[in-house]
């Protein structure tokens, strides 16, 4: 397969997906810089450890309950006009977070930024099904997958260096307020550039399916991300009961809606594609990885007893990884085709069993050997980096593009399930082994059993990506063996 270089592809067309890719980049940046926000947060605001939490999963819940409807708004107004209306509502939400008066402000300001980042998100990704020839695609969504390397890598550091600046005397309000002027020339430089997409065959809005969609997640959601600090009260155990009840409506509904010649918001007979199902299941496998982040901090911080700045730094090489990896995923697929997703989870399977090897074999207290640390953390980096833009191309380019939006959202939503059910089960496995102390000791035992908890996931995720490339190319010819559609 030729890879086309952005000299070579049409100026007008890359202008704007690079517009659009700010979509995908604020998003995870603004969930990973609030994290080192929070205890200036606390002490301004006067937050309780509760309301802390909810700066955080507040806007995780909102955002990932939103992503399909995002989606599906863009597949029929358009993908370009809903990024626009997307970021403005964004901006407006960050203004509201940047002169939060109370915990409840902030709280509600955040939830305003997952509803509208969930309207622009989907819109890169959509757009790189509906506007790129294939010879593109590989190489946008190689771009696309480094986008949230870089957010990954600059997270955290640019969230501490805002704080540690205090601008104007803005303190943690600069994390949010710097939104205003990249949302602003964004407006103005990407507006000229606009290159409108959209269904033709999807006129109407299916109200009714959104309501029962978000309803839907959120009983899923919402559990995942409160059950474990809540301490698993009566009322998540109903929610997750309720899911697939809700589950069964909801496509109850879409199906008769779409018999009848309606406009749903997840078309039953797009969902039926074959291969799809098995590759959102792999999607949820991928992602199992996003417990690691949390409790790698723990590790270092209670067991090694490092500074969080210390802490922050020994994220980079996972980062640098997971930034390069996208980057050499259009050259690489030359040779190995979607057989990257698997290599890819291989890696991270590699990369986190190395690491728990390495903690097992370090005397407890102690840090391990930092080079092999920082080796390991970017091999884990690097495969995920590998794995993610030949995966999501897996399960998007198996739709038609008019559906694109529809299928970004629900790729992108099972994304953000994987990392609910990852933190809510792996990290629940984490801190039950906890129970009896919070020794050094106890949390080494602990983060190696999480480590090698999420590298049977991936190693599980690396298998079946092997037998879906397989199953499609049995019902292929030979020469596009490697090429999924």
């Amino acid at each position: 397969m030729s890879t086309h270089s952005l000299t070579q592809a049409e100026p007008r067309r890359w202008a704007m997906f690079v517009i659009l890719l700010v979509g995908a980049f604020l998003p995870p940046l603004d969930f990973f810089i609030v994290n080192v926000a929070l205890p200036a947060i606390q002490r301004d605001l006067g937050a309780s450890f509760s309301a802390e939490q909810l700066v955080i999963s507040s806007y995780a819940g909102v955002y990932a309950v939103t992503l399909i409807t995002g989606g599906r708004l863009g597949d029929i107004y358009g993908r370009g006009k809903m990024f626009f209306l997307g970021l403005l509502g964004f901006a407006a939400a960050s203004l509201l977070c940047g002169v939060a008066w109370s915990p409840w402000v902030l709280i509600t300001g955040r939830m305003l930024q997952g509803a509208t980042a969930a309207i622009m998100a989907p819109q890169a990704l959509a757009s790189v099904q509906a506007i790129f020839p294939e010879t593109e695609k590989p190489l946008a969504l190689g771009i696309y997958g480094a986008v949230f390397g870089l957010a990954s890598v600059i997270g955290q550091v640019l969230g501490g260096i805002l704080i540690s600046a205090d601008l104007f005397g803005l303190g943690w309000r600069a994390i949010f307020l710097v939104n205003l002027p990249v949302a602003l020339l964004v407006i103005l430089f990407g507006l000229p550039l606009l290159k409108e997409t959209r269904a033709q065959s999807a006129q109407r809005l299916d109200p009714i399916g959104m309501l029962l969609a978000t309803v839907t997640l959120s009983t899923l959601i919402v559990p995942l991300i409160e059950g474990h600090e809540a301490g698993w009260p009566w009322w998540t155990w109903l929610l997750l009961l309720a899911f697939p009840l809700l589950s069964a409506l909801l496509w109850r509904y879409e199906r008769h809606l779409s018999q009848t010649g309606g406009s749903p918001l997840l078309n039953p007979g797009v969902l039926r594609a074959p291969g799809l199902g098995q590759g959102l299941t792999i999607v949820l496998l991928f992602y199992s990885i996003a417990a690691f982040f949390l409790l790698f901090s723990v590790y270092l911080q209670g067991a090694l007893q490092v500074n969080a700045l210390t802490a922050g730094l020994l994220f980079l090489p996972f980062g640098v990884g997971f930034l390069i990896g996208p980057l050499l995923t259009p050259y690489l697929r030359r040779f190995v085709g979607n057989y990257l997703s698997a290599i890819g989870m291989g890696c991270e399977t590699a990369g986190l069993a190395g690491l728990a090897w390495l903690v097992a074999h370090t005397l407890t207290g102690s840090a391990p050997a930092m080079l092999q640390l920082a080796g390991l953390l970017f091999v884990t980096g690097l495969g995920q980096g590998l794995a993610m833009p030949t995966l999501v191309r897996m399960v998007t380019g198996r739709v038609a593009p008019e559906f694109s939006g529809m299928i970004a959202g629900v790729t992108s939503s099972a994304l953000q399930i994987s990392t609910a059910l990852s933190v809510a089960v792996i990290g629940g496995i984490f801190y039950s082994m906890l129970d009896n102390g919070k020794s050094g000791e106890n949390i080494t035992h602990a983060f190696i059993v999480a480590l090698l908890s999420m590298a049977v996931c991936l190693a599980t995720g690396a298998g079946l990506s092997i037998r879906l490339i397989r199953r499609t190319c049995d019902r292929s010819s030979a020469p596009a063996s490697l090429s999924l559609k």
